[in-house]
């Protein structure tokens, strides 16, 4: 009720939002004042300049420069004359060729064999002269920047046409799009499916307890006969003493989704149906090479990428075996030691009691006051979500037009709207399949302010 500030924003802001100013001028001011005054020499990323001077009365002056790799010579207008009072020496020298203000260039050697004792020429020409070799010598490293990156860019685009020819997966044709839907129940599944999502991701190993395998093997035959498909995530984490807990779960022959890379390439030589998820950090063309090559059938991108970057990750593949973590909050760590067990002084993977009965909602509340959920998974390690979930929905007509078609929506936080998100997005790829544009205010509008853009818009 004291001040009102007027802003531009890039989405519609509804009533009730919280506006976090993240920048203060007068703050910044202040700050600034206490250091401005400070004088500290940056000497990093300068280049030396070597000097050797040539001349003699009635003769220009010759000064041969420098930087190490090009050499340059520069001659003055006027010629030497004899020196009535102060003769050109070193000193002089140093001084007036020295004055490099802003450039790149600091003099280093200086060499005065050549220059006959007893010479004269004004200080203007002097600097004259040390203009002069500071532009030819900076218009020659233009041009070999100018030609490396040149170099650079012939090299970056013959290497990833070849891998449009290496490591090609073979994506199933038929459907125009993935709209893959991560659940941890069996309900969520049921939901998900029902609202539009073409696959089903299911997390047997997050939170407790565990779902019976015989109904997991009866809700595949359920997706099954509506024509989606179900594929179980693994942990990011997995030791070999969890492979006996996580064989009877392996051993149903589902397809795959994985952020472990041992998982990735030894289920994929076994002819398993795996595809990579985004805990694989997969930046750029030449990971995703290399992961095609162990087998992968699709990737996930990574979470640190702007829908630019994106497009360039997936232009070799075209987009097709790609897909994008569009919803939901991403795992930002996962915790050894759990961190309910501790605050309840109880031992570890004998108190489940507190995760699955007592406590089954558990976050960490930062300084800021961001809530962060806190998932105790099978193994009773913590992995701990991001404060709000990622709405990527208006980046999803950009993510198509770069080819992407699999788009991935993550629920793992009890009470996420399941139904309506999936849904919201179904209309969304709908639309753009059949060439409308969509209503990307659905999907946003079921958060409110409570979203995040992630990094598409800007990385870290």
């Amino acid at each position: 009720g004291v001040h009102r500030q007027v802003f531009t924003a890039r989405v519609r802001v509804d009533a009730g939002w919280r506006v976090v100013r993240t920048s203060d001028a007068t703050l910044l001011s202040d700050a600034r004042a206490t250091f401005e005054h400070v004088s500290v020499p940056d000497r990093t990323g300068l280049v030396g300049l070597d000097v050797r001077a040539f001349g003699q009365p009635g003769a220009p002056l010759k000064l041969v420069v420098s930087d190490g790799t090009h050499t340059i010579t520069v001659r003055s207008e006027i010629p030497l004359a004899t020196a009535s009072k102060r003769a050109l020496d070193v000193s002089q020298l140093r001084e007036q060729l020295g004055r490099l203000g802003e450039t790149t260039f600091v003099l280093g050697g200086l060499n005065t064999d050549g220059l006959a004792e007893g010479c004269f020429l004004p200080v203007s020409a002097l600097n004259r002269l040390r203009q002069d070799a500071v532009a030819q010598l900076l218009e020659q490293r233009e041009w070999d920047t100018s030609s490396q990156g040149a170099e650079r860019d012939v090299l970056v685009d013959t290497a990833i046409a070849t891998l449009e020819h290496s490591h090609a997966p073979v994506v199933p044709s038929g459907a125009p799009f993935r709209l893959v839907a991560s659940v941890y129940t069996l309900d969520d599944a049921r939901t998900a499916a029902q609202a539009g999502a073409t696959e089903i991701v299911l997390d047997v190993f997050l939170r407790h307890p565990t779902p019976p395998v015989t109904r997991v093997l009866a809700l595949r035959d359920e997706l099954t006969a509506q024509g989606i498909g179900l594929r179980l995530r693994t942990p990011t984490i997995v030791r070999p003493d969890d492979r006996k807990r996580m064989k009877k779960w392996l051993d149903l022959d589902l397809p795959i989704l994985t952020g472990h890379l041992g998982l990735l390439a030894e289920l994929s030589a076994s002819g398993r149906d795996v595809v990579g998820d985004y805990a694989l950090n997969v930046f750029n063309p030449h990971t995703a090479d290399i992961l095609f090559s162990l087998g992968a059938s699709r990737l996930t991108a990574s979470v640190e990428l702007t829908s630019d970057e994106i497009g360039a990750l997936v232009a070799p593949w075209h987009g097709a075996p790609f897909d994008v973590f569009v919803w939901g909050r991403p795992e930002g760590m996962t915790i050894e030691h759990c961190v309910l067990s501790a605050a309840f002084d109880r031992v570890p993977t004998t108190c489940r009691d507190l995760c699955v009965q007592k406590h089954a909602d558990v976050t960490l509340t930062d300084p800021s006051g961001y809530a962060f959920p806190l998932a105790t998974d099978s193994d009773c390690r913590n992995r701990l979500l991001h404060s709000r979930p990622i709405d990527a929905s208006e980046f999803v007509p950009d993510l198509w037009q770069h080819g992407v078609r699999g788009f991935q929506l993550v629920f793992n936080v009890a009470g996420d709207p399941v139904g309506e998100v999936t849904a919201a997005y179904r209309r969304v790829l709908d639309a753009l399949h059949e060439g409308h544009a969509p209503d990307l205010a659905s999907p946003r509008e079921l958060v409110r302010g409570a979203f995040t853009r992630g990094h598409f818009a800007r990385a870290v």
